[in-house]
C-alpha cells in the first residue's frame, strides 16, 4: 500500500515538472493546465463516443447472427410452404404487418410496396443453403430515436419464436438459450431509452414508445426468454415502473392529463405481463396507502395537496385494469394477500372508509370499488384450492 502511495505521488510530482518545461513562454502553467485537462477531456469524449459506437455495431451484429441461427432452425424443422398455406388470410397480413412496421416512419422511396413484402417473404422461405435473414432493412435508426434498431430485433425474435410453437415448424429452440444474452442486452437498452424517454415526456406522445412497452411485456411473457431477461434488468424493471408512477404523480402542467393517461395505460400494458403485475400492484398500493395516511391526519385537501390528489385518481384507474383482468385471467399466482402493501390496505380499509367519507367522499368510493376487486382475486384464489 504505502508503494502504492509513493508512486501515484511520483508520477504527480513527474507529470507537473514535464507541465512546467513544456509550458509556452507566452501562457501561464495554470491556463496550460487548464488547456491540456480540456484536450484530454475532449479526447476522451471522442474516444467514448466511438466505443459506444462499436459495442452498438457489435450488439447489432449478435442481432443478425442469432436470428439467422433461429431463422435457419425453424424453416429447417418444416416444410414453410405449407406453414404459409396453413395461415388464415388475417394472420398473414399480422405477420407481414409487423414485419414491416418497426416503428418509425419511412418515406415513400424506402416503403415497399406489399406484392413486393409477399414476394419477399415467400422467397426467403424457400429452403436454400444460406437462408436469407428475415429482416427487411429500413434506414430508421436516427439520432432521434436511437432504439429502433432494438425494437426490430426484438419483434422479429418474437415472431419468429411465433411461428415455432405453431403449425408445421413447431421446433424447440431451447438450445439458442445460450444466446439469449443478446436479447437481454437490448431488452437492457430498449429500457434505457424507455426510462430516459418518460422522464420528460413530449406530447403528442410517438406511437413508438407504446409499441417499445407491448413488446417489452410479450418478451417477459415469454416462459423461455423471461428468466434471461429478469436476471439482466429486473432492477432497470424496477426503476422503469417508479419512473412511470412519478410522471403520472408529479405531473403539474395544465394538459398533464392527457400525458397522464398515456403513461398509465403504459402502466396497463406492462401489467398484462403476469410476471410483472404482482409488483406493479404493489408499488401503486403502497402509494396509495402512504397518501391515505396523510388524508387521515387532514380534514380538508390543502393547497400543497391538490395536484397529488388529483393525480392520485389515475394509480386508481390503473389499479382496476389489473385487479380486474387478474380476476378474469383467475391467476392466483400473481396477486397473493401475503404482499404486505395489499395486507395493509385491506386491513384498514372499512376502518378508513368510515374515518375519510365525509371529507373525501370520492377518494372513499375509489377505496371501496378497489376493495372489492381484491377480495374478488382473494375469492378466486380460494376457490382455485384443492
Amino acid at each position: 500500500m504505502d508503494d502504492q502511495i509513493w508512486y501515484l505521488r511520483t508520477s504527480k510530482l513527474a507529470l507537473a515538472l514535464a507541465i512546467i518545461r513544456s509550458t509556452p513562454a507566452d501562457t501561464s502553467s495554470r491556463e496550460y493546465t487548464e488547456h491540456l485537462a480540456k484536450v484530454v477531456s475532449e479526447q476522451e469524449s471522442t474516444w467514448r463516443s466511438k466505443v459506444q459506437a462499436l459495442e452498438a455495431e457489435v450488439l447489432q451484429l449478435r442481432h443478425k447472427l442469432l436470428l439467422s441461427r433461429m431463422h435457419a432452425g425453424v424453416f429447417k424443422s418444416g416444410d414453410p410452404s405449407s406453414q404459409l398455406q396453413a395461415q388464415e388470410p388475417g394472420s398473414s397480413e399480422n405477420t407481414l404487418s409487423l414485419l414491416e412496421d418497426s416503428g418509425c416512419d419511412l418515406s415513400n422511396e424506402q416503403r415497399s410496396e406489399p406484392s413486393e413484402m409477399t414476394q419477399h417473404l415467400v422467397e426467403s422461405c424457400t429452403p436454400t443453403p444460406f437462408l436469407p435473414l428475415p429482416i427487411v432493412k429500413r434506414h430508421c435508426t436516427t439520432q432521434e430515436n436511437p432504439l429502433s434498431s432494438h425494437m426490430q430485433f426484438l419483434q422479429h425474435l418474437l415472431e419468429l419464436k411465433n411461428l415455432t410453437e405453431s403449425g408445421s415448424l413447431k421446433t424447440d429452440l431451447s438450445h439458442f438459450e445460450n444466446d439469449f444474452s443478446t436479447v437481454s442486452d437490448s431488452v437492457f437498452q430498449l429500457l434505457d431509452g424507455l426510462i430516459t424517454f418518460y422522464r420528460k415526456p413530449k406530447f403528442p406522445f410517438s406511437s413508438f414508445w407504446a409499441e417499445a412497452v407491448n413488446t417489452l411485456a410479450r418478451l417477459i411473457s415469454d416462459c423461455n426468454l423471461s428468466n434471461h431477461i429478469l436476471k439482466k434488468c429486473s432492477k432497470k424493471l424496477e426503476e422503469f415502473e417508479k419512473t412511470l408512477l412519478q410522471v403520472i404523480l408529479r405531473s403539474n402542467h395544465i394538459n398533464r392529463f392527457q400525458v397522464q393517461h398515456y403513461v398509465s395505460q403504459s402502466l396497463v400494458t406492462l401489467g398484462s405481463c403476469s410476471l410483472l403485475r404482482k409488483s406493479i400492484i404493489s408499488l401503486l398500493l403502497s402509494e396509495i396507502n402512504s397518501f391515505t395516511d396523510v388524508l387521515g391526519t387532514i380534514d380538508q385537501v390543502h393547497a400543497g395537496y391538490v395536484t397529488h390528489y388529483e393525480n392520485i385518481f389515475s394509480l386508481f384507474w390503473v389499479l382496476e385494469q389489473l385487479l380486474q383482468k387478474e380476476t378474469k385471467e383467475g391467476n392466483t399466482s400473481s396477486v397473493g394477500h401475503d404482499d404486505q402493501e395489499i395486507k395493509k390496505f385491506l386491513q384498514k380499509h372499512d376502518e378508513t372508509i368510515f374515518q375519510l367519507s365525509d371529507a373525501f367522499p370520492l377518494f372513499t368510493f375509489y377505496l371501496w370499488r378497489l376493495g372489492i376487486l381484491l377480495n374478488s382475486v382473494e375469492t378466486v384464489e380460494s376457490n382455485s384450492l384443492p
